[in-house]
Formats: C-alpha cells, sequence, structure tokens
C-alpha cells in the first residue's frame, strides 16, 4: 500500500490516554489509602508504649483471649471444612430424594447472624430451657442426677458459629467440584482407583484451593464475631478489644489487642499457605463434561439425607421457627411506631454503606482495568483488606484518626476563635458509615471485578476510537453493561451492614440503635421472645443474598 494511502491513528487518543488514565490512577489511590487508614493507625497505635491497662491485660487475660481465639478458630474450621465439603460432594456428584432442595437450602444459614444462633440455642438448652425441662418432667430427673452439654462453653461457640458459616465452604466447593471434568473420574478408574480413591486423590486435591478460601472466610467472620462469643462468656480478642476501648477506656490498649487479633489471623492464613506448599492443583482436561450423579441405594440416601439435613434443621430452620414462635406469642414491646427507628436507621446505614461502596469499587476496578500497573494493583488489594479485620478493629482504626482530628481541631479553633467545635467526626453517622465501607468494599469490590470480566476489552475501545474518554466510556458503556453486578454487590453490602454487630456498637452516635443492636441489647438481658421481631427482620434481609446466590447458580447451569 502507497505510504500516502495508509490511514493513520487518531492522534489524540493516544497522547490523553495516560494523562486521563493517571487521574483514575491518582483518585484510585486516595480511595485506597483512604479505606487502608484504619488498619494502618491499628498498627501505628500498637508500637505505643505499654501502659498500665495492656500490662494488666498481658499478664492476666492476653494468654485467654490467645487460646480461646486460637481453639475457636481451629475448632470452627474443621467443623465447616468437613461440613461444607461433604453436603458439596454429595448434592453434585449423587443423586438422592430431596437432592434439589438441598442445593438452595443449604445456604439459608447465610441469612442467621452468628450471634442470633447463640441467642436461640440458650434459650432451647440451659437449665430452665424447654429440653431440659422436658426432659426432667419426662424421666423424673431432678438437679444433678443426669448430664447435659453446656451450652454456654467453648464447645458451644465452635459448633453455632460453625452452623453459621459452612455455607461458606459449601458454596465454593460445590462450584468447584462442578467445574471439574467427568474425563478425570473416567481416568482414575482405569489406573485402578474406586469413587472414594477418586474423591480423596482427585477431586478433593483439585478443589483445595476452593475449600481453603471458603475456609478463610469462615474464619474471618468467626473470629469477627462479638455476639456470640460474649453471650457464651467466651473472651477472645474481639471481646477484649470492646472491653478494652468501652469499659476501661485504653484505646493505646485496645489498638495492641487488634494488632495481636491481626497477627493471629496471618498466622493462620500463613499456615494454610505453608501446608499447601509448592503444590499446585489444576483441571489439565479441555474436556469439561459435568461429572455424572451416582445413584444412591436407600440406605445410602437416607445417610445423605441426614448429613445435608442436619446443618439445615440446626442452622437454619430452629432458629427461624424459635424467633417466629416467639415473635407471634410476644415479639417486641416497642413493636408499631415505635420500633420504626430502629429499622430505618439499619435502612439508611445500610444503604449509604452499599452507595458508598460500590461506588468506591467502580473507581478501583476501572482504574485497574484501564491503567493497571504495580501501584494501582497495589492499592486494589490493601483497599480489600477490611473483609478480613473483624468489625471491632476497623471500629478501633476508625475512632482513632478521628478523634485525633477532632481534638486537634478542637484544640486551634478554641486557641484561635475561642469557639469549640466539639466532635465533627467521631461518633457521627459518618463514621458509622465509614467503618462498614472499610468492612465490606472487598464484597462489592469482587462483584465489580467479576463484571468488568465479561465485558470485551473490544467494547471499550470502539468508544474510545468513537471520541469517547474514560469517563464517558464508564458512563454511558459499562455502567449499564454492569447493572447485574452493581446490584448483586449493593444487595450483599446491604445485607451484611444489617448484621453488623461489633463496628455498630462501638462506632454507632448516642442513642442511635439499629436492629443489630436493639436484638443484641435484649438478648443480653435474656428478653429473646421480646428481641425475636428485630431479629426476624435480619433474617428476612439476609435472605436476599440466598435468593441471588441462587439464581445466579441456576443461570450459570450449576
Amino acid at each position: 500500500m502507497p505510504r500516502d494511502l495508509a490511514l493513520p491513528l487518531p492522534p489524540a487518543l493516544p497522547r490523553a490516554a495516560p494523562r486521563r488514565a493517571n487521574g483514575w490512577v491518582a483518585a484510585a489511590l486516595l480511595v485506597a489509602l483512604a479505606v487502608a487508614s484504619p488498619v494502618l493507625a491499628v498498627l501505628a497505635g500498637a508500637l505505643a508504649p505499654a501502659g498500665e491497662t495492656w500490662r494488666h491485660l498481658a499478664g492476666t487475660l492476653l494468654p485467654l483471649f490467645v487460646r480461646n481465639s486460637v481453639l475457636l478458630a481451629l475448632g470452627v474450621g474443621v467443623i465447616v471444612v468437613v461440613l461444607g465439603t461433604a453436603c458439596a460432594w454429595l448434592v453434585t456428584t449423587c443423586a438422592f430424594p430431596g437432592r434439589r432442595l438441598f442445593e438452595v437450602a443449604l445456604l439459608l444459614p447465610l441469612a442467621v447472624p452468628g450471634y442470633l444462633l447463640a441467642y436461640v440455642y440458650t434459650d432451647l438448652l440451659e437449665f430452665t430451657g424447654p429440653v431440659q425441662s422436658w426432659l426432667r418432667a419426662t424421666f423424673g430427673w431432678g438437679w444433678g442426677e443426669y448430664w447435659f452439654p453446656e451450652i454456654r462453653s467453648l464447645p458451644g461457640a465452635i459448633v453455632i458459629l460453625a452452623l453459621a458459616n459452612y455455607p461458606y465452604v459449601y458454596l465454593l466447593a460445590r462450584t468447584a467440584f462442578l467445574e471439574q471434568s467427568v474425563c478425570l473420574g473416567e481416568v482414575a478408574r482405569t489406573l485402578g482407583c474406586d469413587r472414594r480413591a477418586m474423591f480423596l486423590r482427585v477431586a478433593l486435591p483439585l478443589a483445595r484451593p476452593a475449600i481453603a478460601a471458603g475456609a478463610g472466610l469462615a474464619l474471618m467472620e468467626t473470629l469477627a464475631d462479638f455476639g456470640a462469643v460474649k453471650h457464651f462468656a467466651v473472651d477472645t480478642f474481639t471481646t477484649g478489644i470492646y472491653q478494652a476501648w468501652l469499659s476501661m477506656g485504653d484505646r493505646v490498649a485496645a489498638q495492641q489487642l487488634a494488632a495481636c487479633l491481626m497477627g493471629v489471623i496471618a498466622l493462620l492464613l500463613a499456615l494454610e499457605r505453608l501446608a499447601r506448599g509448592r503444590a499446585r492443583f489444576h483441571n489439565t482436561s479441555s474436556k469439561q463434561q459435568a461429572l455424572e450423579r451416582r445413584r444412591l441405594s436407600r440406605a445410602a440416601a437416607a445417610a445423605a439425607v441426614l448429613i445435608c439435613g442436619l446443618p439445615v434443621l440446626g442452622g437454619f430452620a430452629v432458629p427461624a421457627s424459635v424467633l417466629l414462635h416467639f415473635a407471634v406469642t410476644e415479639g417486641d414491646p416497642l413493636l408499631g411506631p415505635t420500633i420504626l427507628p430502629f429499622a430505618r436507621n439499619s435502612l439508611i446505614l445500610a444503604g449509604l454503606a452499599a452507595l458508598v461502596c460500590v461506588g468506591a469499587a467502580v473507581l478501583l476496578a476501572y482504574a485497574l482495568r484501564t491503567a493497571g500497573g504495580v501501584a494501582i494493583r497495589f492499592a486494589v488489594r490493601l483497599a480489600s483488606l477490611g473483609y478480613a479485620i473483624p468489625g471491632s478493629v476497623i471500629a478501633v482504626g476508625v475512632l482513632v484518626p478521628f478523634g485525633a482530628f477532632d481534638n486537634a481541631l478542637d484544640s486551634w479553633m478554641r486557641a484561635t476563635f475561642g469557639v469549640s467545635t466539639g466532635l465533627l467526626l467521631s461518633g457521627t453517622i459518618a463514621a458509622l458509615v465509614f467503618a462498614y465501607v472499610v468492612r465490606f468494599l472487598a464484597v462489592a469490590l469482587s462483584a465489580v471485578e467479576s463484571g468488568f470480566a465479561k465485558i470485551k476489552p473490544s467494547v471499550e475501545d470502539a468508544a474510545r476510537v468513537l471520541g469517547r474518554g474514560p469517563g464517558r466510556t464508564l458512563l454511558q458503556v459499562d455502567l449499564p453493561l454492569l447493572r447485574g453486578s452493581l446490584l448483586a454487590g449493593a444487595l450483599l453490602v446491604f445485607v451484611d451492614t444489617m448484621k453488623e454487630l461489633p463496628a455498630t456498637l462501638i462506632v454507632r452516635p448516642f442513642d442511635f440503635d439499629t436492629l443489630a443492636v436493639r436484638v443484641y441489647n435484649l438478648a443480653s438481658d435474656e428478653r429473646l421472645a421480646q428481641s425475636s421481631t428485630a431479629a426476624l427482620l435480619i433474617v428476612a434481609v439476609g435472605l436476599i443474598p440466598v435468593v441471588i446466590l441462587t439464581r445466579a447458580m441456576r443461570r450459570a447451569g450449576h
């Protein structure tokens, strides 16, 4: 082709793109730094000289915090891995009565916060509860004449939190099993493996990264729990942070406990990585025909129904039934116009957190997509750390810098103008919403990144060739294609915010209660029947992500 007939590229686009991309990167870096600031504040505060409170805690309660937190994490980890993996394998590869129902029902405990399970089972199983009362009336037993497991104990907390968190392992393990090819099983059988050996030596190793990821999420939720362990009188890092901050009034001690908890979390994650070593588990088959389901015998089918039914019964059916019974027979005495402020506060906070999280997630994901680079990738991962950190730690990290800013501004205004500004950020709705954003940004970011992955780069390239800059391309092209992912991310953040308890208790403004705080206050006073109304509202909202996940898996053929 002659040189004068060659079609040159538009010169403005290559020159403008780097400058505009740098603007997106700068904005994303600022957002990531702001979101990561509470974690950095906790780590910085932990380096402060130890005070009297910390020396007292280190000499008395710290070993107990470490012991209980580690045992709680290990106990819950073992149960959720065994239970979630077994249920996922059964509903994926076996045919038995009720299998399609269990595919959905096994996700239902996600709708019930762990502290609600603790309240319900304490009321059912304690000495004056209906179960032990029935046993005494039926068999004529008296005090000390029979043995019954103590629900308010470390083993009780392990079982309750395992029932609340096993769906994380079930969901990811089931997805991993569905993505494995039937060809793997055929090759294993030709090498002399029966179904048990094929599961242990082929299917399970291939699903190990997904199982480990699900177990990691379950452990994060376990170590972040406050309501259940507080109700069971199990002293962990989370209860210690709450006690040091609010009861002892020592923020430095609370920061140092929070840093220790972050160290425990990092240690548990490192142990899993170390156990994995250099092993890699990839599906090398190019044929992705789904695993065939084996029809079970009557005895095996009954066992499968029992294995899949017990966690659904214990994690959802029993607590939901008890709460519904209490709500119908007694319920909240403030039911009616007086309870509306609790629901209104919860909805406002959840809505604001969902909007801010989705907006920040879009900014970070789009900067990563358009610019890339080591700096933005590190910033995005840094901003995602909040989900792996308990709400109590984030609360401490939010209040420390906000309090320092408020005190510095108030001192300057007093010295300069003789006017006190008071608390502008600490103890406000803005501080609480910011804590939620730090905690749940990773949830929205995951949904948005998965949505961007489905958009072909050629679509954006076409918009750029037609003269659309990065901003207009995002608004006119990407966001309409991301509507489903944005809605899913917003709803998941909305539901998680409705259930969040530790951060809400510590950061909330004075006399600003939510449904979660209402449930905690009533249940702590042994008034479970009165807390049932607010608890049922939380459970009802918690069903939203279950519906979303179920519909998404149905559309994907899972």
